[in-house]
């Protein structure tokens, strides 16, 4: 193999794949590589390294990119995921128990996670804030529950389906049956700004204990 020049770094497949992410995920956005330098605070000489896998970014550095861009930071980290046919078996939960579970998370520029949502009978949830523009998509797969925005909830059962603003307050709320409904909408967006980022209400151990690992 022909050693690298004098003074020149090799590339990493690690740099190499971020860089590319980079670049993919400024393109898609319509971005010149000028004012993505300058929403991130880089010199653009900087980004054109970044970009051609040359350079190796600190997670500081990554972090300001991802908010420029708008994006979760793993998007910039994560692989290509296998497009494979992918199963995940079923879960139990406890009587009486309210599950929020994220079943899978699809990243192509325009990110997608999949949830299944499960709330016991006589119970009322308010829906976790989303970030700005956010449409939620939810399906019925068993029992019946009332959802939607605060201002116009829709009664909904079994096969129906409802789409509605994720970033306007919005709840659910069962009768006699327990509810089991998958969801879909995109993950928070990064902040403009550090000082940007939501304060949420602090988890108990058994809502942590709810959430699945993302992949």
């Amino acid at each position: 193999m022909t050693p690298p020049p004098s003074g020149r770094q090799p590339v990493s497949s690690t740099a190499a794949a971020v860089g590319a992410k980079i670049r993919l995920r400024r393109q898609q956005r319509g971005m010149s590589a000028a004012e993505m330098a300058r929403r991130a605070g880089l010199s653009k000489a900087t980004l054109s390294q970044l970009e051609a896998g040359n350079g190796n970014p600190t997670i500081d550095t990554l972090d300001t990119i991802a908010i420029a861009l708008r994006i979760p930071i793993a998007d910039l980290l994560a692989r290509d995921a296998d497009t494979g046919p992918v199963f995940r078996p079923g879960t139990d939960i406890e009587p009486g128990e309210v599950s929020r579970e994220l079943l899978r998370r699809i990243s192509s520029g325009n990110s997608l996670e999949i949830w299944r949502l499960r709330i016991p009978p006589e119970t009322e949830l308010p829906g976790v804030p989303q970030a700005t523009g956010t449409i939620e998509h939810l399906l019925i797969a068993t029992g019946h529950v009332t959802a939607g925005p605060v201002d116009a909830p829709q009664d909904l059962g079994p096969g129906d389906m409802l789409a509605f603003a994720g970033d306007a307050p919005h709840f659910y709320r069962t009768g006699a049956e327990e509810v089991d409904s998958p969801s879909s909408s995109p993950p928070p967006s990064a902040p403009e700004t550090k000082e940007d980022l939501p304060k949420l209400p602090a988890m108990s151990s058994q809502q942590s204990r709810e959430i699945v690992q993302r992949a």
